[in-house]
């Protein structure tokens, strides 16, 4: 019986096979159509999610090099910081809890060191190199 089985499931196994290769031979282009949809469909799936990924985001590490460069103290760079804000002099000692000529005497040094004119002009120069984002 298990013999008979055997055979009857061989047999079967064999129909099926026949039946898949004349459904693949009637139906070859179709097939190939699929294939190339789904290879299409893999690809742009692909280039999608590569193209509308978000960035890595850029560490901001405030260029070191040129802060020391220039030989901007710790607190110059907070003050320089502070004027990027768009703070008054009074505003950033308050804030800095120091003198405003304090304050003043950082921004005239800041100013010399940037080689700037201007408040903006430091700033601009400061985003150049790289010390403020």
């Amino acid at each position: 019986m298990v013999i008979y089985g055997l055979l009857l499931a061989a047999g079967t196994l064999a129909l099926q096979w026949l039946d898949y290769q004349r459904l693949v031979r009637s139906h070859a282009g179709d097939i190939y159509i699929g294939l190339i949809a789904l290879g299409f469909l893999a690809l742009g799936v692909f280039v999608g999610i590569r193209l509308l990924s978000r960035p890595k985001p850029v560490t901001f590490d405030g260029n070191p090099k040129a802060i020391e460069t220039l030989g901007i103290s710790p607190r110059e760079l907070t003050v320089l910081q502070e004027l990027a804000a768009g703070r008054s002099n009074k505003e950033i000692a308050e804030r800095l809890h120091i003198a405003p000529d304090t304050v003043k005497t950082h921004v005239a040094r800041l100013f010399e060191k940037l080689e700037a004119k201007r408040r903006t002009d430091a700033i601009n120069k400061a985003r150049e190199l790289g010390i403020l984002p």
